[in-house]
């Protein structure tokens, strides 16, 4: 005897408009919207549940920025120290390398009579501009002639020579030259 196949029988009865295209239309939109609304959850479930990983995250973010602050806050006085020294470091290198200012004043010192009385002394990395007073011309005309003799200086000039005019007998001048 041959093997019957089974059938599936259905004791509900169809309804025509599961049949129908628009009726298939439906069921097919209704399955696949179901699948959309399923990945849409999974979707929405990682972003909230990524959102603790997220705040973790941020969490230690902040609490490493603020380990950072405290750090940079606690070097604060020392950096400010250390540029101070530094100040004074670069105003003695300038100074220590500028020997030759105490020296040009130096030269200046041993070549002045005793009678001559600065005013004022301006030196710069090639020129030199004093201006004093004298009672002499005499004094005067030593104190051109020590600094020409001087090997620190050149091109010695003496000008604007006139007289006090509250104390006539003091002769004021200037001496300008060039410092070797």
């Amino acid at each position: 005897m041959p093997k019957v196949k089974n059938k599936l029988i259905n004791l509900l009865p169809r309804d025509e408009f599961e049949t129908s295209i628009l009726g298939r239309i439906l069921k097919w939109a209704l399955s696949s919207f179901r699948v959309m609304v399923i990945i849409t959850e999974i979707v929405v479930m990682s972003a909230f549940l990524s959102r603790f990983w997220l705040d973790a995250r941020n969490s230690d973010l902040n609490e490493e920025l603020e380990m950072g602050e405290v750090q940079v806050n606690a070097y604060e006085e020392v950096e400010s120290e250390f540029r101070s020294i530094q100040k004074k470091l670069g105003i003695v290198k300038l100074l220590y390398n500028e020997p030759k200012s105490t020296k040009v004043l130096s030269d200046i010192a041993k070549t002045l009579p005793p009678d001559i009385f600065l005013s004022s002394a301006t030196l710069n990395q090639t020129s030199l501009l004093i201006k004093a007073a004298s009672f002499s011309e005499s004094s005067i005309a030593q104190f051109v002639t020590n600094l020409e003799a001087n090997t620190s200086f050149s091109d010695i000039e003496l000008s604007q020579i006139s007289t006090d005019q509250d104390n006539p007998g003091v002769i004021i001048f200037t001496i300008s030259g060039k410092v070797k």
